[in-house]
């Protein structure tokens, strides 16, 4: 009998001093680590991805309230895999097997034709690269409709960043974004305001009191396109995460609530194209036509 792994296949790439692995199941990034240090907080192949840790998260990220949603007229249910908030959490792709389409020293590649099926009855295929270079790990998601009509679509990812065995209470986060969207008891937005306070993390903010998993709107952009999350730890040392103009929205999760032994380990830092609860509202929604895609790219840069 052959023997599987939970997250399947492990696909090592590496440039330098940097070293990943990205895995079948998902297509996730389990490690990433730079001159021996982790860079993302891995988790073991023997075991599931704690907290969506490295999760790609497609067609939609974050929650849809109840798993339902109407689109052009028609209502759907997508099974709901978050019982303690009735809720849709991070798509359909995290548990599948990805496919290997290439796979060289540097850079791996998966794709994933995702069936049509209750509660997403759409044909969507989806090719995910990983690739390691002097400035740090780029990925980029091109998403393509199969179908014969329009989908509706969004795209995440779920990096956890490592304070690499310091406190993360004596760490600083920067996220230059100009508006803090707000949220009821089960984290669906109610809204949003100018960011203030807690959630103003336009100059580097320590994490210590904070207790986020919160998203923002109206990132600042350089001259690219691209937006930036920056971590930094108390040596100085940090990683900065990016990504393009698709990123409409970012999320951050300090994992105060996501139990032992993982609670407070790292900070998620999500690049979003739209925020949570965006079948249902329409916020942000990516509409693809038949034969249109959508691209994500992003990376991670350690320093």
């Amino acid at each position: 009998m052959t023997v599987f792994l939970p997250s399947g296949l492990q696909l090592p790439i590496s440039f330098g001093d940097q070293h990943a692995v990205v895995t079948e199941v998902g297509a996730a990034l389990r490690s990433y680590t730079s001159a021996g240090a982790d860079v993302v907080v891995p988790f073991a192949e023997t075991e599931l991805a704690p907290a969506s840790h490295g999760a790609v998260l497609l067609p939609w990220p974050n929650r849809l309230g109840d798993g339902t949603y109407e689109f052009d007229g028609e209502r759907h249910q997508a099974p709901v895999n978050e019982t303690t908030r009735t809720t849709a959490l991070h798509g359909l792709a995290c548990w599948v097997r990805w496919s290997v389409a290439e796979h060289t020293t540097s850079s791996v590649t998966l794709a994933l034709d995702l069936a049509p099926q209750p509660g997403y009855p759409f044909g969507l295929s989806a090719q995910i690269s990983y690739t390691l270079a002097d400035d740090g790990l780029t990925v980029e998601l091109l998403a393509t409709n199969t179908g014969t009509g329009d989908l509706p679509y969004g795209s995440g990812f779920h990096p956890w960043l490592s304070p690499q065995g310091a406190d993360l209470d004596e760490c600083t986060l920067l996220l230059d974004a100009a508006t803090h969207v707000t949220v009821d008891e089960r984290l669906l937005p109610t809204g949003s305001e100018p960011v203030a306070g807690d959630f103003d993390l336009r100059t580097p903010r320590v994490l210590a009191d904070l207790d986020l998993d919160d998203a923002w709107l109206d990132p600042a952009r350089d001259s690219t396109g691209r937006s930036r999350a920056v971590l930094t730890r108390p040596d100085g040392s940090g990683a900065t995460v990016w990504a393009a103009a698709w990123a409409q929205a970012w999320q951050v999760c300090t994992g105060d609530h996501v139990g032992d032994p993982w609670s407070r380990t790292g900070v998620a830092v999500e690049p979003m194209s739209c925020i949570a609860d965006a079948f249902r509202t329409g916020d942000l929604l990516v509409r693809l036509a038949p034969g249109e895609s959508h691209v994500s790219t992003w990376g991670i840069t350690p320093h």
